[in-house]
């Protein structure tokens, strides 16, 4: 049996680590994570490789050579283009039997698994592919594999969302398959096993199976996985080949390579890995650490868990903790190194210097003695899991986000982006979200992309805009209702829709590559601005408003505009639609503490009953959400303020499909049945009820916390026409909103939130579905079960470490049961998973 190993990944996750080295190359306790993986092969009897390669092809070349120094005889396949993984495999086709069974294997995976049951597995199935399995805490990253009870799979989800995770066994990257498969694959074309190749033949209905690995399985991603995947080795969890000769000394476990010195006062504990040449001096004292070859420690300094790579000098009594620090690197005296740090090649670190926790130091750079270094070298900003949250990129201004990162942004936003084409930006009025904006527009401008600049504007007149043609994408900076120290920056593509998750992952691919797009001084972007925006917003607003039905009433009418620039605008509007307006906070400010939404309404209500007014609004600072407050004072936000317009559309409509998130209660269909409406139910987010507009049947959408869209006017949500079109189906109803409001039952419903840390949602959402089975129950987001008289929604948060619980039912008791019955549960899997 031939085996493929896929050996071309940038390791672009894993930087600065593979700046000079490609990810296969990392050493770990002494050796490539490749070499160790050939080891593998070979004590499995599989001698024949095929080292498909791509990126610094010539450094595992160099290394391997023919492979017979390894046991082994290596063939070295290098296509032209990036094929994906399946696409590599066909370009090597001609190094494969057509009539052989082959196995894959990816080259950065640190495993001892058992491939000889894979390959059994496989023959006794008559499968046409096999996927070796492996189960993971936090399954998010990968791609989960959702088999029958006989092995054979019926599902896959590529890196799937919380609300997707029933399962958490993942693809591990180990195949076996028959050379039929490559049949299925087009030559010279980008095509990705799991992506592509995978639901093609699960389509087909083609035999693939999975089988659970048993042994020990880690995917060297992250700076943090290449340190535990040393200490694993360390600890002895994995079974690799040793480096060297091991010292035989009671209670401990020291391997030496040649020409090693060691003081006779220095102290080895633990497990310690020295590499050839290596020159240990007095009083040092190291543990659970892999010192690579000739590397010099010099007296009194204190190494644990720690990576050290070839030809390293650490001076005198200095202290090295849970860190790695690549070749060639001089660390003077009394350095402190925090764990997590990660110090590139050639770098020198002064004497006395401090380098916090977590710190990453880019390759050639120079610390200055005694300096304390507690953000990245060359970046300010904090690594996250993820660069965006749901089509925004978020962090505490000129801190996290800083004008640097923001122009970094900036560039590979554009270079995602055609050259010559334009994008849209727009801002609030606070100074921070605007300097963040100057910064992240001159990294557009200099990738060859124009910007047309709206300045202080509102959101839906930015997305209004979009939904025209001329422009490839809009992008509007703000601070956080939150917290006022932190921007958030909004994308939207070229029709006004949050960008999606495939967006995402290619814009941060480029952006953590840095592979930004740079053009010449004379093909530089261009700043204009855009005239006539706002009449052009105003114009489409009237005419989607039966504005004689407001004029006919002459509502009065008290609007909170929340120091936003929709007061410079909206107010004209309502102007022309007749209403005697009472305006709270109708001025712009640059700074200050946000807005407390809570007073404000509390404001707003007093006002409304104090000047006998119809009605009270309160607009977000961006002119996007909409709270409400009836003619008793009586304030409607979140569910109140959906279930409020909600029936005023159902009233004042004849039909249509109306949508909202999967866990808005039951009574909508209910309601919407009896006015001749159908109700379409999404996910739980707001960018995939947004994305349900792509259906022109959807007439009106809200997701429960003030945001409306009324699509005949257009695809955003949109606060300032919410409001007008409020007061239209007043006018057309003759109603007042507390009557309205009567109409709607009580609703015996409850949403918690269960702390639950990142490593134990899989967990949740395996039990919640076991849960579920042979129950009435679906699985669009989470897991919802349906009893009887009532229903309860599990799913996981997407960015926070937590769970949401939602549950409905005819009685107050019991909701209340069934609530704290499920709570009990989700906290008990957390607990004993």
């Amino acid at each position: 049996m031939k085996a493929v190993v896929l050996a071309g990944g940038f390791g672009t996750r894993i930087k600065p680590l593979t700046y000079s080295l490609p990810k296969p190359m990392l050493p770990l306790a002494g050796k490539p994570i490749l070499e160790h993986v050939v080891n593998l092969l070979k004590d499995h009897g599989i001698s024949e490789l095929v080292f498909l390669l791509y990126f610094q092809p010539e450094v595992i070349k160099n290394y391997f050579q023919d492979g017979k120094g390894f046991g082994v005889n290596i063939s070295y396949v290098i296509p032209p283009e990036d094929y994906g993984t399946a696409g590599a495999v066909k370009f090597a086709s001609e190094y494969l039997s057509e009539k052989e069974t082959f196995l894959i294997i990816s080259g950065d995976l640190l495993t001892d698994v058992n491939l000889g049951e894979l390959v059994d597995f496989h023959k006794n199935k008559n499968a046409m592919v096999t996927i070796g399995l492996t189960t993971v805490k936090d399954p998010l990253q990968f791609g989960i594999v959702i088999t029958d009870n006989n092995g054979r799979v019926i599902k896959f989800l590529e890196k799937p969302g919380w609300g997707e995770v029933f399962s958490d066994s993942i693809n591990a990257g180990i195949y076996v398959m028959e050379p039929e498969v490559l049949e299925y694959i087009p030559g010279k074309q980008v095509f990705d096993f799991s992506h592509d190749l995978f639901p093609r033949l699960l389509g087909e209905g083609k035999p693939i199976f999975g089988f659970l690995l048993n042994g020990y399985w880690r995917d060297v991603g992250d700076v943090s996985s290449y340190i535990q995947a040393n200490m694993d080795i360390l600890a002895g969890k994995v079974r690799v080949k040793g480096s060297g000769k091991r010292l035989d000394i009671v209670g401990k476990n020291i391997w030496l390579g040649e020409d090693v010195e060691i003081a006779p006062d220095a102290e080895l504990e633990g497990t310690v890995i020295l590499g050839n040449g290596v020159r240990i001096k007095g009083k040092t004292r190291i543990r659970d650490s892999v010192i690579g070859e000739r590397s010099q420690i010099m007296k009194g300094t204190r190494i644990s868990n720690s990576v050290l790579w070839n030809d390293t000098y650490i001076d005198e009594n200095s202290l090295i903790e849970g860190s790695v620090i690549c070749s060639n690197v001089k660390i003077g005296r009394d350095v402190r190194i925090e764990p997590g740090v990660v110090v590139s090649e050639n770098c020198l670190i002064g004497d006395g210097a401090v380098l916090k926790e977590g710190i990453k130091i880019w390759p050639g750079k120079e610390v200055e003695s005694r300096a304390i270094v507690s953000s990245n070298l060359i970046w300010g900003e904090r690594w996250k899991r993820s660069l965006f949250e749901e089509s925004k990129v978020l962090g505490l201004s000129n801190i996290e986000l800083t004008p640097e990162f923001a122009a970094k942004l900036g560039a590979a936003f554009a270079s995602f982006l055609p050259r010559g084409s334009s994008v849209l930006t727009g801002r609030d009025t606070y100074r921070a979200p605007r300097m963040i904006k100057r910064a992240f527009v001159a990294g557009v401008l200099s990738a060859g992309v124009n910007v047309k600049d709206l300045k202080a504007i509102p959101i839906p007149i930015l997305r209004y805009k979009l939904q025209t043609f001329g422009e490839v994408g809009g992008v509007y900076f703000r601070y956080s209702l939150d917290n006022p120290e932190v921007t958030e920056i909004l994308f939207y593509d070229s029709n006004g829709f949050e960008v999606s998750v495939s967006f995402e992952k290619s814009f941060e691919r480029i952006f953590q590559r840095e592979d930004f797009r740079r053009v010449s001084e004379g093909a530089v972007g261009r700043i204009s601005d855009l005239s006539g925006i706002v009449d052009f917003y105003r114009e489409g607003f009237i005419n989607a408003i039966k504005r004689e039905s407001i004029k006919e009433k002459g509502f009065r009418i008290v609007v909170d505009f929340s120091f936003g620039p929709s007061s410079e605008y909206f107010p004209s509007i309502l102007s022309e639609l007749g209403c005697e307006v009472i305006s709270l906070n109708a001025y712009t400010v640059e700074y200050g503490n946000g807005v407390n939404t809570e007073r404000a309404l509390g404001l707003l209500s007093n006002i409304v009953r104090a000047t006998d007014a119809t009605a009270g609004f309160w607009l977000d600072p961006w002119g996007e959400r909409l709270y409400i407050v009836d003619e008793t004072g009586r304030i409607y936000k979140d569910m109140d303020s959906f279930f409020l317009v909600f029936h005023l559309v159902l009233k004042a409509e004849s039909s249509g499909v109306v949508a909202v998130p999967l866990f808005v209660p039951s009574y909508v269909e209910e309601a919407a049945g009896e006015s001749g409406f159908s109700v379409k139910r999404t996910k739980n987010s707001i960018r995939a009820l947004s994305d349900t507009v792509r259906d022109k049947s959807i007439k009106f959408v809200s997701f429960p916390d003030g945001r409306f869209m009324f699509t005949g006017f257009q695809t955003a949500y949109d606060g300032m026409f919410a409001l007008a079109k409020t007061l239209e189906l007043m006018a057309r109803l003759d109603v007042k909103l507390s009557e309205v409001f009567r109409a709607v039952p009580k609703i015996n419903f409850l949403h918690a939130t269960i702390p639950c840390p990142w490593e134990f949602k899989g967990v949740v959402m395996r039990k919640a579905s076991e849960e579920a089975m042979g129950k009435n129950a679906t699985f669009l987001d989470g897991v919802k079960i349906y009893f009887d008289d009532s229903w309860v929604l599990i799913f996981p948060d997407q960015y926070k470490s937590m769970i949401h619980l939602y549950a409905e039912a005819k009685t107050e008791d019991r909701v209340y049961s069934l609530m704290e019955e499920y709570k009990k549960k989700i906290e008990n899997w957390i607990k004993t998973p």
